[in-house]
């Protein structure tokens, strides 16, 4: 989301924990310069390099969002740390800036209260792979105002997304409300021991034409995420959240980001 916002001329600040997590980034944001050139441009990667080189990168939450209109906040999928990241938010930004959350399973209700400023917040949804993906998922509470709702869809056209106007809150919006029953039913499948990873993907793309298995999807969200939403989930859930956990994580393996995790990537 940084960097598509960077790239259809607006200015933005990335923040992160620190120097370690910006370093992470940085690198990331490095690795889109030519993804987006082949992407956008035919490989000319003068405008991608310009929109990388305008991102400024802070670990110092006062001075990211001093002068923000709109956080977009991507934390990690835990209620508590959502909460607490918005309590600092609420002492730190303008009194004019929108909150919004990118989370993927909480709904905004659950964190209204701890922003400050329930009226300016709401949540925007990216898929994965914006640049092609580029749906924006827009979902307010019953105490977003609808200027607030409004600017965000107008930001979401503006940095080249297609706003979906989620019509009420939904755990999962629209998207996820289709993907992750699917991605659960093929982790089930796999704990169970049905079959492996390769042979679930090849079948679900042999059976219906799709271009990626549930793995290879996996790989794309982050082994992170998956875990996360996998360890709340039932007793299956739980057991791949360990799968997860023991097998790829702990061993930096969290997908296509690292260069691994299912499968292994250039």
């Amino acid at each position: 989301m940084i960097f598509q916002t960077a790239y259809h001329g607006l200015p933005v600040v990335g923040y992160d924990i620190d120097d370690a997590a910006l370093e992470a980034a940085a690198a990331r944001l490095d690795k889109l310069v030519p993804v987006y050139a082949e992407y956008f441009d035919a490989g000319d990667n003068t405008k991608a390099q310009a929109a990388r080189d305008s991102i400024r990168l802070s670990s110092d939450l006062a001075e990211a969002v001093e002068d923000a209109d709109l956080v977009i906040e991507a934390v990690p999928e835990s209620l508590e740390i959502k909460q607490d990241t918005y309590r600092n938010l609420a002492q730190t930004a303008p009194e004019r800036t929108v909150f919004a959350t990118n989370s993927s399973t909480l709904l905004p209700s659950a964190i209204a209260g701890f922003t400050g400023r329930p009226d300016r917040f709401l949540a925007l949804h990216y898929a994965n792979r914006v640049w092609q993906n580029n749906t924006g998922e827009v979902m307010g509470t019953e105490s977003t105002s609808a200027e607030a709702y409004e600017a965000v869809v107008n930001f979401a056209e503006r940095t080249g997304m297609v706003p979906i106007r989620v019509l009420k809150e939904q755990p999962g919006y629209v998207l996820n409300s289709l993907l992750v029953p699917f991605l659960q039913s093929a982790s089930h499948l796999l704990v169970n021991g049905v079959a492996d990873a390769a042979t679930i993907d090849q079948t679900w793309k042999l059976g219906t034409g799709a271009p990626k298995g549930p793995f290879e999807i996996y790989d794309i969200v982050g082994l992170n995420t998956a875990y996360n939403i996998s360890r709340s989930g039932d007793e299956t859930s739980q057991k791949f959240a360990e799968l997860l956990k023991n097998n790829y994580i702990e061993h930096g393996k969290l997908g296509t980001a690292t260069g691994e995790g299912f499968y292994k990537y250039d």
